[in-house]
């Protein structure tokens, strides 16, 4: 009994190990199957994130691992017709996916997506008005390295808004233990502040176990 259920169990980590890990990286077809989940799974919390940048129209703002791709549609609409978003994204399979998804935005010139990582974006100091980012800090191994270069490429009134999860929920569930990095939200929020910007701290619903929002924006 004991060697079947330690097959069991050896079965069952690598499969939350594969799930860990299409999560951090989508690829291939379970890669497609990842990001439409990401996008059922996540639409509420990107919608709030979105809201929270409250973006002007004409804004350049970007979302930086934007998975599925929801993300994107939220920033297109927040910014109006004059506004300029842009996807930042590791995973070939995620930035496919989404340039057939936004083709129409693309051409038109409204979206733009890039291949990079969130401690190598691919844009200028000051180039953005604002960013977005959820979902993404459990991959990164340089917190504070990606906090600043996110702060870099902001302009001065510029607004970064960070979302992750509750790390006391997320640490419950099976795939976490396979590669998350799971931060305090108060460690989270140092962090982002050691980079000279200030945060605001909310989260997405009343209920106590809710996403969180890490809004942050230069002092004064």
């Amino acid at each position: 009994m004991s060697v079947l259920y330690g097959r069991r169990m050896g079965v069952r980590d690598a499969v939350m190990a594969g799930v860990a890990k299409q999560l951090g990286h989508p690829r291939g077809l379970r890669g497609r199957v990842v990001g439409a989940a990401l996008n059922r799974g996540n639409r509420r919390f990107m919608r709030a994130a979105a809201r929270a940048l409250q973006p002007d129209e004409a804004w350049a703002v970007a979302d930086v691992g934007f998975g599925g791709g929801a993300g994107l549609k939220f920033l297109l609409d927040s910014v109006g017709p004059a506004g300029r978003v842009h996807g930042v994204e590791v995973s070939e399979t995620m930035l496919s996916q989404a340039a057939g998804r936004y083709r129409r935005d693309i051409a038109t010139g409204r979206l733009s997506l890039h291949s990079g990582s969130m401690t190598q974006l691919p844009f200028p100091d000051g180039a953005l008005d604002g960013a977005i980012t959820v979902n993404t800090i459990y991959f990164v191994a340089e917190l504070d390295g990606a906090f600043r270069e996110l702060a870099r490429v902001l302009n001065r009134r510029g607004r970064l808004v960070v979302g992750l999860a509750d790390p006391e929920v997320m640490a419950k569930l099976p795939f976490t233990g396979h590669g998350f990095r799971l931060r305090p939200v108060p460690d989270v929020i140092d962090t982002l502040r050691s980079t000279g910007l200030t945060v605001e701290h909310r989260q997405i619903s009343e209920d106590a176990d809710a996403p969180h929002l890490l809004i942050a924006h230069a002092p004064g």
